[in-house]
């Protein structure tokens, strides 16, 4: 069925609200930066450096969640059984609960005093107030982004193509890795954007663990309450940056490999 242009503007006009909402509050704080410290920040080594933390603590976090969160994503697409929903209710959690809470919640996990965090410490890894802390944390709170669009990606995919793949001879690993994979490979993509987001914007649940060494919202925060409104929002609007570019390049590397299969 054919939308005439109307419907069309319609649609567009009442969507372009929360675009806007979006917008105003970000365009505010670019027009109203000083830019002059901003164009400084860019050599401060503090602020460099909380922004690459922030970066590949984010990646290291979403590597091992897409590691075991994939064959549960799976696993949860293919199977139907008693005590599903509580199982995708407890994945959902993080998403529920307050992030200082998340924090806490994860040190009292992985603080020396406790089993997990004893034998971490006596492997030579400390997990408060290290990188492996910041990982941690956000590995806690990302993890239902990527597991729920994994999941909702592998019910795109027939199983009859794997049962087709199967009654070929394929074994179960070639045929996940083969077909499962590729087939749902986009809402995969999705979900690591997603996850790798959720991570390098965290704060609560970072700042309870590991407020040093700092990442960039941890620092934003350190520099707002120390220094005022003026000289956190540098930092801020580097990370906006930062992460709007690294989106940009991300989405246009999803769209060009999705042409390329249509056009295949």
């Amino acid at each position: 069925m054919q939308r005439s242009s109307r419907e069309w503007l319609f649609l567009l006009s009442m969507g372009s609200f929360l675009v806007l909402y979006i917008l105003w509050p970000l365009g505010g704080m670019f027009l109203r930066a000083d830019w002059g410290i901003v164009a400084s920040s860019f050599s401060d080594s503090e602020i460099v450096g909380a922004l690459w933390r922030s970066i590949w603590t984010a990646a290291a976090a979403t590597g091992v969640i897409a590691l075991f969160g994939t064959p549960l994503a799976y696993f949860l697409a293919r199977n139907t059984f008693r005590g599903k929903s509580v199982l995708e209710a407890i994945i959902d959690v993080p998403i529920m609960i307050p992030h200082t809470v998340a924090g806490i919640a994860v040190l009292m996990a992985f603080s020396p005093k406790a089993p997990a965090g004893a034998l971490l410490t006596k492997a030579g890894l400390s997990p408060v107030n290290s990188h492996l802390g910041i990982i941690l944390a956000c590995m806690f709170v990302s993890i239902p982004f990527y597991v729920d669009a994994a999941r909702d990606a592998f019910y795109g995919v027939s199983p009859r193509i794997e049962r087709a793949a199967r009654t070929l001879g394929a074994p179960f690993l070639s045929v996940f890795f083969r077909v499962s994979l590729p087939l749902a490979r986009k809402g995969l993509v999705s979900g690591l954007i997603m996850s790798w987001a959720r991570s390098v914007s965290e704060f609560g649940a970072v700042v309870i663990i590991a407020y040093h060494p700092m990442v960039a919202p941890t620092l934003i925060y350190d520099r707002f309450a120390t220094f005022g409104l003026k000289y956190s929002t540098p930092v801020a609007v580097q990370l906006i940056l930062v992460c709007l570019g690294m989106f940009v390049v991300l989405r246009l590397l999803a769209a060009g490999k999705r042409r390329e299969d249509e056009e295949r």
